[in-house]
């Protein structure tokens, strides 16, 4: 086992981050009375889960609330005052206490009989759809569970069907046109994410995702890394009393086959979860290359003719537990293990030509690469809530390693008189050790206002060793030295924060500062190459807005962040599958700070919303990869920092109810994006404009049977040397409910006409480029799901005045 090495620095930063978080608890923990009392019915058996409510004696204001426990006791944490109490269960009669008069002890109000009421259970039920997009002004938050087409589907197909995300063919994201965007999964950094971006999202299958938020200009709050914002993944856990779970099974074509369990079980004091998924696909695809060199002396191109398979096996297993220390504090306790193994064949067919466009020679180049995957992590999470309402205290501690280890051999024949064949063997072994501790702290303060602080310390570190060997005429194999190295990148961020904010009548105000110190360290073993370098940097945050009405408000954000280089980007060597096109690290890259701005007006009603957006950002030491080629037609691709990129667009979206049962929810997106810089001489200037869309219509008969039918485009749009072409697909997907509404079967068709493909042009100061490649082709899935002790995961949680009472919200 590979052991966390901190830098030198490190030691007492971490001890300060640790102190300030202990200052925390203490200033979470001030005096004041305390309410408390045990809840039973007619037959004197507790009462668990009951709503109780202090309110004040002159004017009714809620003041605190909590909810009883397993034995029906409830403990309230109030300021000394004159209160009545409330105590409220489903199909039980109110029961109100009053006259609690709190001063600096504790007021036992005893034994509470609540009697039952005449309503019966549906009166007090609201079932409502949620919508596939819930807007707010700070972020969006998109219910995948829903969406028909995400079904059979990884994490990056689940990505790429959201509104101004796009995914490309080596599995990077971007959104809003940049591909420097925070990537979390429940609000933490994984190992997952942490792989090679061909890899990163793949693991997690699509039917293990609850909903993803994307926040477009973060707080204070949030970590200052992603230049466009955070996509943040939530795993679906689910948290209802007694035992419930859902089940599901799917088969498609081409091959994908899997299935998945989430369970939850309630006993007493701890909420014990667990998932387990497994899923097997086999993803052909391929493409066509054509490249053009042109030089003083001579000319001459190539055609490449290129045919994948990659075939993944993977299991997805999460537990855990919550644990009721306190009715007001929660210790949850999980851990993940993530194993997969990969098949992957490439072939290519080169077939070069001369000045004059004739055949000279055919080179057929095959890779067969096995690939053995493993993540696997454990989460701590401490949360006390209190009696005043939203005031909030958490604790936040994971620790994580994840390796992902890939074998090659390489053979490559030719049909030029005299040329013997190659066989090489590629070996790529990336280690990864990841540390996290959070703290942070909520506190209202007057009718509107809160103030939040918190501390964190992140660790990284990545290892990467990789070698090449070719084989001799006697069939020894000699090491290749420009292809041979370990590769060590170590990332650590301290952190911390404090923000403000409070509302005057319309008007909402929040403002934040956030200091990160990061301490980056990139060393290679052969060469001798060592690169250390620290960044100190101010964060700030600012939010406003204003509401008309109810219906109509306008906010205002701000925000400066960074996007540090990803770890990829600073190793040398990424496989020889196409030798002539190799991608390679850049260990002098440095991190590119942002100023982000953004204007947006939301309109909701009755039938629907809108949310209209318009955002600047300017860049400095813009990130982009650039593609540089030699005298005998090798490419090579590397990162680089350009001066400065000024981007800017405007944003729509929205949902509306056509009829009863048919609604449509859609996005629009346009962009422009200016970047300018040079390298080595040479200057990579691009204007770059750029529009996508979404579509998507739902129909519902009956509560059922849904349909629904997605439509996406993307436009052209220029890089700094050449031009993605346009692309777009149409989705189809349908469902209905069986086994007495306790299951739904799916069917599903992706990219019904075939035309998902990935098409650029790129040209440099002695090359053109054309490209035309499609990872997959049209999909057809279907899916069983079965739950258990649940209702239908199309509806908002049921709502009831027996439930437990919010002391808070999530972080």
């Amino acid at each position: 086992m590979k052991n966390i090495r901190f830098l030198p620095t490190t030691w007492w930063k971490i001890g300060l981050l640790i102190c300030l978080s202990s200052g925390f608890v203490n200033a979470a923990s001030r005096d004041g009375g305390v309410v408390t009392g045990k809840v039973v019915d007619d037959q004197k058996h507790a009462v668990a889960f009951a709503s109780v409510a202090l309110y004040d004696a002159k004017d009714s204001v809620l003041i605190s609330g909590a909810a009883s426990n397993e034995e029906g006791v409830f403990s309230i944490q109030v300021k000394p005052g004159r209160y009545y109490l409330l105590v409220r269960f489903l199909s039980y009669q109110d029961h109100i206490v009053p006259d609690v008069n709190v001063g600096s002890g504790t007021v036992d109000l005893g034994t509470i009989v609540i009697h039952q009421g005449a309503m019966q259970l549906e009166t007090f039920t609201v079932e409502a759809d949620r919508p596939q997009m819930e807007l707010k002004l700070d972020k969006r938050v998109f219910n995948v569970a829903q969406d028909m087409s995400n079904r059979g589907g990884t994490a990056a197909d689940v990505l790429d069907n959201i509104p101004s995300v796009e995914v490309d063919v080596e599995g990077a994201v971007s959104l809003r046109g940049s591909e420097n965007v925070r990537i979390l999964i429940d609000g933490k950094p994984s190992g997952l994410t942490g792989l090679t971006s061909t890899d990163a999202l793949r693991m997690i299958q699509g039917d293990l995702i609850e909903r993803v938020e994307v926040i477009t200009n973060p707080s204070a709050r949030y970590d200052a890394e992603g230049e466009v914002g955070i996509i943040n993944i939530i795993l679906k856990k689910e948290k209802n009393q007694g035992i419930n779970g859902s089940f599901e099974l799917r088969a498609g074509y081409p091959a994908n086959y899997g299935a998945s369990a989430s369970i939850n079980v309630k006993r007493k004091k701890i909420n014990y979860f667990g998932s387990y998924g497994l899923g097997y696909r086999n993803r052909t695809g391929g493409g066509t290359q054509t490249q053009e060199f042109f030089y003083p002396d001579t000319s001459y191109s190539y055609d490449k003719e290129q045919d994948r398979e990659r075939r993944d096996f993977s299991h997805n297993l999460r537990l855990g537990g919550d644990i009721t220390v306190t009715p007001m504090s929660t210790l949850t306790v999980a851990g993940g293990f993530n194993p997969s193994t990969g098949k992957n064949i490439t072939g290519n067919v080169y077939s070069d030509r001369d000045i004059n466009n004739n055949l000279t020679r055919v080179i057929d180049r095959q890779d067969d690469e096995d690939s053995d995957n493993s993540q696997k992590e454990i989460n701590l999470n401490y949360r006390k809530t209190y009696d005043q309402k939203d005031r909030l205290f958490t604790v936040d501690m994971q620790y994580e390693k994840s390796r992902r280890l890939e074998n090659a051999n390489i053979s490559e024949t030719s049909t030029e008189a005299g040329v013997e064949d190659t066989h090489q063997q590629t070996h790529q072994d990336n280690r990864r050790t990841s540390a996290l501790f959070q703290s942070d702290y909520v506190r209202p303060f007057g009718k509107d206002g809160k103030w939040e602080t918190g501390v964190k310390a992140t660790y990284t570190d990545q290892d990467f060793d990789y070698f090449v060997k070719n084989r001799n005429s006697d069939n020894t194999w000699t090491l290749e030295p420009e292809y041979t190295n370990n590769v060590t990148y170590t990332d650590q961020v301290l952190a911390g924060y404090l923000m403000a904010g409070n509302k005057f009548k319309k008007v909402s105000v929040q403002g934040g500062l956030r200091f990160e110190y990061a301490e980056l360290e990139t060393k290679y073993e052969q060469g001798n190459f060592f690169n250390h370098r620290e960044f100190p940097s101010l964060f700030p945050s600012a939010h406003m807005s204003y509401e008309f009405n109810e219906d109509h408000s306008l906010q205002f954000s701000y925000s400066r962040r960074v996007s540090r280089p990803r770890h990829w980007w600073m190793i040398p060597f990424f496989g020889l599958s196409d030798a002539r096109n190799v991608f390679s690290g850049n260990p002098n890259i440095n991190p590119e700070f942002t100023h982000s701005f953004e204007l947006g007006y939301l309109m909701s009603g009755d039938k629907g919303n809108l949310l209209s957006s318009a955002y600047y950002r300017r860049t400095d030491g813009k990130m982009e990869r650039i593609v540089i080629s030699d005298s005998v037609g090798y490419t090579r691709i590397f990162p680089i920092n350009l001066s400065v990129e000024d981007a800017y667009g405007f944003e729509f979206n929205g949902s509306y109810t056509i009829l009863k049962g048919w609604s449509v929810n859609g996005n629009f997106n346009f962009y422009r994006a200016i970047s300018d810089g040079t390298y080595e001489g040479i200057r990579y200037y691009s204007d770059a404009y750029a529009w996508s869309s979404r579509v998507t219509s739902k129909w519902k008969w009956k509560r059922k049977f849904n349909a629904q039918s997605s439509f996406n485009y993307r436009s052209p749009s220029k890089t700094a040397q050449g031009e993605r072409l346009a692309m777009y697909n149409w989705d189809l997907s349908a469902a209905m409910d069986v086994f007495k509404g306790n299951g739904t079967i799916s069917l599903g068709v992706m990219d019904i006409l075939n035309t998902r493909r990935h098409r650029f042009i790129s040209s440099g100061e002695n090359f053109k480029s054309n490209v035309d490649f499609q990872w997959q082709s049209r999909t057809i899935t279907l899916t069983l799901n079965y739950r258990l002790n649940q209702k239908r995961q199309e509806g908002k949680d049921k709502q009831n005045y027996g439930g437990q009472y919010d002391n808070g919200g999530d972080m």
